[in-house]
């Protein structure tokens, strides 16, 4: 990745930390996506002492670890004399209790007037988000990053449009891309394992960690697909039972890998109970894991109509997390909407539309019942899926 290109983050970090000691800046995402470059990018033109550590080097972090941490920077900020010291902490959620501690020590800064600003990464957005609201509320400012968009791959990389569908948005593999066998292994061997590795089964108690893996297999390979709880259960031995299914599905989401989109109802409890539609967050995971090279699927009309609408729903959401939004698809008999994004109680209907889709559009159904605000065509009779993934989808609105 050429360390010239600068994500929006930045500025928004460089902003709030030029501003008094407020709050504690939280920057959450999934790995890879340049949260530790992003902060190293900060600190190349910060001019005041700091003091910067990552729980992942560390086998057992917990609170004692984070005290002497906190305390070195004490130290550090007392003998420089400067007017302020900025605080950065790496992969947080690695540290037990690293809410409760943040919490305490953060308060004695406050009640003693140590200039002490604070900046802590998180990986794994379930964990970031428990201690944030069980702990720390009040204290902090969110920095959402998601993977990267079509924009900024093509900035940073010269990418197209047809590079971005099938290789995705992760910058650290954009080098490999020419080599295409390699290209898939790094993906899977050093993007997806480490992420299901370090942010879920270190992190969290998994009964079934090889059922959790064919999971995630299972659902890249039918990204942009509805399968319901018992189809997944017949394809996957000793699966279970849905309850555990659907716990697993959702940890994936939070690592930022797969989501499982729930059918839009204005009943949330047949919400909740709808069979998932599989969307992965970045469509590498989607290409990598397939036997078709990227110049067999751009001439395989079908499946490139699938990658096509992946991105488009990744697109969707990455962009939800930053923008405020939630993305569902719809489906009632042969009548099916791709996706609703809904802010605020205003829903707004999206079909992906190209020219070889077997789909039956259900927008007349899904309109005459719901009544969306508005509904777009993405294909080339509508939006060009090109325009759409440059677009903010929350201006739709």
């Amino acid at each position: 990745m050429k360390m010239t290109f600068q994500r929006k983050h930045l500025q928004t970090l460089r902003s709030r930390l030029n501003e008094p000691r407020r709050f504690i800046q939280v920057i959450t995402g999934p790995r890879q996506i340049g949260k530790t470059t992003l902060v190293n990018q900060y600190l190349e033109e910060y001019r005041r002492p700091y003091h910067y550590f990552s729980a992942d080097a560390v086998m057992a972090a917990g609170e004692n670890w984070l005290f002497q941490q906190w305390e070195t920077a004490r130290l550090q900020w007392q003998q420089s004399g400067a007017p302020e010291f900025l605080l950065l902490i790496d992969e947080i959620q690695k540290a037990v209790n690293w809410a409760e501690a943040v919490k305490k020590l953060w308060d004695e800064d406050t009640w003693e007037g140590r200039p002490i600003k604070v900046v802590i990464l998180g990986s794994s957005r379930l964990l970031i988000q428990q201690g944030l609201t069980e702990s720390l509320a009040g204290r902090f400012e969110l920095i959402p990053m998601s993977h990267w968009s079509l924009s900024e791959m093509q900035q940073a990389f010269g990418w197209n449009e047809d590079q971005y569908a099938w290789f995705g948005g992760y910058p650290g593999s954009a080098s490999l891309v020419a080599d295409e066998p390699r290209w898939k292994s790094y993906v899977l061997d050093s993007l997806v394992d480490t992420s299901i590795s370090r942010d879920i089964l270190m992190l969290t108690r998994i009964h079934k960690p090889a059922l959790l893996r064919r999971l995630f297999e299972l659902g890249c390979l039918y990204s942009g697909q509805i399968l319901s709880y018992t189809k997944i259960l017949g394809q996957i031995a000793d699966a279970g039972n849905t309850t555990t299914l659907a716990h697993y599905l959702k940890l994936l989401d939070t690592a930022g890998l797969l989501a499982g989109l729930e059918k839009y109802s204005l009943n949330p409890i047949r919400q909740r109970s709808s069979s998932p539609k599989f969307q992965v967050y970045n469509n590498a995971l989607l290409s990598a894991g397939r036997q078709e090279t990227f110049k067999q699927a751009i001439l395989d009309p079908v499946l490139w109509g699938r990658m096509v609408e992946s991105a488009v729903g990744s697109h969707l959401l990455n962009h939800s997390k930053e923008e405020g939004f939630n993305v569902y698809y719809w489906r009632q008999g042969n009548d099916e909407v791709d996706f609703i994004i809904v802010s605020q109680g205003r829903a707004i209907a999206l079909e992906v539309k190209s020219a070889f889709s077997l789909k039956v559009s259900g927008m007349k159904a899904f309109t005459g019942s719901f009544h969306p605000e508005k509904s777009y065509l993405i294909g080339s009779e509508g939006i060009r899926w090109q325009e759409f993934l440059r677009m903010r989808p929350g201006e739709l609105f």
